[in-house]
This record gives structure tokens, C-alpha cells and sequence, in this order.
């Protein structure tokens, strides 16, 4: 099925924003986003920790990209996750201001193109059931 190998490419391809990005935070800190190499130990520990967790989450969604049209649930248990971070992004354009152009893809990926995602794979693990929810074989 065509969609279905052009969702896997999308999802490989978003793949790559958290184990880039996840990845360069953990071994640089906050430093390579053009922060002061000197924060305080608490503020990089935390980033780093949180840039730990993202990067997990892009090798998680890894995991959906082979059977793609299989893995909904664990799909949109991650995608839920992304989210609730880009609501917790938004809290912080309300509170404190509109953030980088780094940060403002961030959110754009995490409000928009990671619940689009989520909808398509719906729609393709949707249409690999045949009427009676039996899967369908490949064609």
C-alpha cells in the first residue's frame, strides 16, 4: 500500500528531529543552542534530562515505523506525549514571550504535524482491516 509506505517515510524522516536535536542536548547541553556555556548545574541537568526523554521518545517512535498500521495504540500514546510538551511550550509563549525560531518549529511539529501524523495512521490502520477487523494481507 502506497500510503502506508509514504506514512513510514514521514514518521522515519520526524524521526530524525528527536534523535538530532535529543541527541546534541545531551552531549552539549544548552550551550549548542546558543545559550552561555555557564548555566547553573540544576538548570543543565534538567535540560539534559529533558533532552534524554525526548531523544527516548524518537527512538520509541522508531519502533512504530515497521507494521506502522499495527502499532496505533503505542503511536498515539507518543504522539499524546509530544502534545502535552508543545501545550507545556505554549504555557511558556504565554507566559514568558514567543521563544527561538528553533523552539517556534518545535511547537509547530509538536501542535501540528504530530497530530496530523497520529490521523494518518489512524486512517491507515483504518484501511488495513478488512470489514469484518481481520487485517488485510499486504499488496
Amino acid at each position: 500500500m502506497i500510503e502506508r509506505r509514504a506514512l513510514q517515510l514521514m514518521v522515519a524522516i520526524a524521526c530524525l528531529v528527536p534523535l538530532t536535536v535529543g541527541g546534541l542536548s545531551i552531549l552539549r547541553g544548552p550551550g549548542w543552542i546558543g545559550h552561555p556555556p555557564m548555566i547553573p548545574r540544576d538548570l543543565d541537568s534538567h535540560f539534559r534530562y529533558v533532552s534524554g526523554i525526548f531523544f527516548g521518545l524518537g527512538l520509541a517512535f522508531t519502533t512504530c515505523v515497521p507494521g506502522i498500521e499495527r502499532k496505533g495504540p503505542r503511536f498515539r500514546l507518543l504522539g499524546a506525549m509530544v502534545v502535552c510538551g508543545g501545550l507545556a511550550r505554549l504555557v511558556s509563549l504565554a507566559a514568558v514571550g514567543v521563544p527561538g525560531r528553533g523552539m517556534a518549529l518545535g511547537l509547530a511539529m509538536e501542535l501540528g504535524v504530530v497530530p496530523l501524523l497520529m490521523l494518518w495512521q489512524s486512517r491507515v490502520e483504518r484501511f488495513s482491516l478488512s470489514p469484518s477487523g481481520e487485517r488485510v494481507a499486504e499488496r
